[in-house]
């Protein structure tokens, strides 16, 4: 549901803000945060280049207002959405009044922090993390690349295919992409070898995180899985494509995954995204009807989201030689065959209990073409076609010192566009 805090008109008395490409008054994301030189995290909003400390926000901020402040003001966001979105959505409301008052910008003047000095960590203290495959363009792409006479297999139509992730792993943007070593096979009938991977890929996804909890044994009916949705973030699944194609089988990937996570730091919560809610793609003629615990009418009247993704590439000597980041794809969530709502049914319909903070991967997202796709396994056709770089360089997979940057966009006509900050990492040896 809009409100007034969507307006598209609104500014803020944090002038930067007001053309700010990611982080409008419109927006007003959460975080944890830590001011230069201290190791003391707590809770902050973006508005434009800045962060507004929620500690010292309290005693400008009235009643409810103030106490979801003050749930804010710890190393996670995950007390302030223990009981769901109500104390988020709340604190929402008492940023957007303090940040549009001119009024009152002395008194919050000096509990902004400039965000390029501020230490990020991830939003929440991750107790799960479930890595869903909902980008149907992608699972189409790869399964062509092992099975090309049946790239999707029987179920995906029915169910929302999804792997137990490794939390621990889980590391904001900025953080080190450590080159993993494993067991790799260099074809078929060899023996395998123990050396670092040589075909390390990013992925491209969006990080969905949970709010409120369900006791064990209680699924969460999809009617009401949009309330258990705290907001998002971007995803970067990094993956070891070589460890992966000789581990995955019989249960799926393993150290070809559990080796790093990469999240943007912000979350975007489900109420600045709720402009950009959309109808869910109808399914293709000939596609399975969903079972009945996985369908809403509402759902898939506005479960879907007009969120673009882009992923760019910086190596080593692109850097070096001062040329900017290079565009790889950009494509649309709504690449998604299901929708946010339906993975959290899905994934507590067994009983299944769900924590606040719990990450819920999209899986990687692709469009139907080379200019959308989510990863180098797709954009190198598993390695065989090169691409070429602004810099003359070639790539199939990622080389020591290259960057990966994403960012992603909330965009729909007559709305105030916001973003999701970046979600970067750069491969060392």
């Amino acid at each position: 549901m809009t409100d007034h805090t969507h307006d598209p008109v609104a500014k803020s008395w944090v002038a930067e803000a007001n053309d700010h490409t990611d982080f409008p008054v419109q927006n007003l994301p959460l975080g944890v945060f830590a001011p230069k030189g201290s190791d003391d995290r707590r809770g902050g909003v973006a508005i434009g280049d800045r962060i507004l400390c929620l500690r010292g926000a309290m005693k400008l901020l009235d009643g409810q207002a103030a106490e979801a402040a003050l749930l804010a003001d710890a190393d996670s966001l995950n007390a302030l959405f223990a009981d769901g979105n109500a104390m988020a959505d709340t604190l929402r409301q008492g940023l957007f009044a303090l940040l549009t008052d001119e009024s009152r910008a002395g008194d919050a003047e000096n509990i902004l922090f400039a965000a390029d000095e501020c230490a990020m960590s991830v939003p929440f203290r991750v107790g799960d993390y479930t890595d869903f495959y909902t980008g149907i363009e992608h699972a189409k792409n790869v399964g062509a690349l092992f099975r090309p006479d049946n790239p999707l297999l029987p179920n995906y139509k029915y169910v929302p295919i999804g792997y137990h992730g490794r939390a621990s792993s889980i590391r904001p943007s900025g953080a080190e992409v450590i080159r993993p070593t494993g067991q790799t096979r260099s074809s078929e009938g060899q023996p395998p070898h123990f050396k670092p991977s040589a075909r390390l890929d990013y992925e491209m996804e969006m990080a969905i995180w949970t709010s409120g909890s369900n006791a064990l044994g209680q699924p969460i009916p999809i009617g009401q899985a949009g309330d258990h949705i705290a907001g998002m973030s971007i995803l970067n699944d990094w993956s070891a494509r070589d460890l992966q194609a000789w581990e995955y089988q019989p249960l799926g990937p393993f150290l070809a995954k559990n080796f790093l996570s990469t999240v943007s730091p912000w979350l975007v919560t489900s109420a600045a995204l709720a402009p950009f809610r959309t109808a869910q793609p109808a399914r293709p003629e000939g596609d399975p009807q969903p079972l009945e615990y996985l369908w809403d009418d509402a759902d898939q009247r506005d479960g879907a989201y007009n969120v673009s993704m882009e992923v760019l590439i910086q190596t080593a000597k692109m850097r070096d030689t001062g040329v900017a980041p290079h565009r790889l794809s950009k494509g649309p969530m709504t690449a998604m065959y299901w929708t946010a709502a339906q993975l959290v049914a899905h994934h507590t319909v067994n009983g299944c209990n769900l924590q606040p903070g719990d990450l819920l991967g999209t899986g990687t997202l692709s469009g139907p073409d080379a200019s959308s796709f989510g990863s180098l396994l797709e954009l190198s056709n598993g390695g065989k076609e090169p691409l070429t770089l602004p810099s003359g360089e070639t790539r199939t997979f990622l080389e020591d010192g290259d960057e990966i940057v994403m960012r992603a966009y909330g965009e729909t006509d007559g709305v105030r566009s916001i973003g999701f900050g970046e979600c970067r990492g750069r491969v060392t040896g």
